[in-house]
């Protein structure tokens, strides 16, 4: 999924001005940017945005994959100090935090989250005024259920069983009204695509099962 989602998260910054377009074309175009991870896992998308030139911060509610993703950030030597891991919940770091990011990403979390309203609130708190957020998650459709349960858990094995509940999933426009209400205004909303033969993500119109979102949070009176 890294093959859209970095893309995406480069591109956007572009777009918005916020990333120096001086830089755009050097290894490191996001150099002098502070991104937030928000529920980094292991640290798959956190890496590759430190890689190019970001400060990354990593933060997820799970001490052990947080040891994880520690652990593996080691085996580079060359992220040095723009990589850093938290454990702690977004609310928690917003009190840390208030206001310090150009962008917070939040990659294949929401879907999990019972307060989506409350989630989201935090993850815009942390973000500068005209800051970025960048979103993917899984619509709720019948083909999600078929394409995000059915097949990703149950016949394919792409992830453990019982991973996803569709009743926790969100649909696009229910997205756009909480960020909307969260004083941010939506940008682009892109279909994801997976080829479970060939093992590939791509974009697609189609929304009904995964999609991204970028949004940009309103400039502050």
């Amino acid at each position: 999924m890294n093959s859209l989602r970095v893309p995406l998260i480069r591109d956007g910054l572009f777009q918005t001005g916020a990333a120096d377009s001086h830089k755009k074309n050097t290894p490191r175009p996001l150099e002098g940017l502070q991104i937030v991870d928000v529920g980094c896992g292991g640290g798959l998308l956190s890496e590759p945005l430190a890689r190019l030139g970001a400060s990354v911060t990593g933060i997820d509610a799970s001490a052990d994959l947080i040891e994880v993703a520690q652990r593996h950030a080691k085996l580079d030597p060359a992220l040095g100090s723009r990589l850093n891991y938290i454990h702690t919940a977004a609310e928690t770091h917003v009190c840390e935090a208030p206001e310090k990011y150009d962008a917070v990403v939040s990659s294949e979390v929401i879907e999990h989250i019972h307060d989506k309203n409350f989630f989201l609130e935090q993850c815009v708190k942390l973000l500068k005024p005209k800051g970025s957020i960048f979103l993917t998650t899984l619509n709720r459709t019948t083909e999600s259920w078929l394409g995000g349960i059915v097949a990703a858990e149950h016949l394919l094995n792409l992830v453990p069983k019982g991973t996803h509940q569709w009743e926790l999933f969100i649909q696009p426009v229910e997205l756009q009204d909480i960020l909307e209400k969260c004083g941010c205004s939506t940008k682009l909303i892109h279909g994801m695509c997976y080829n479970p033969l060939t093992d590939e993500w791509k974009w697609s119109k189609n929304v009904k099962i995964n999609y991204a979102l970028h949004a940009v949070k309103a400039e502050s009176n």
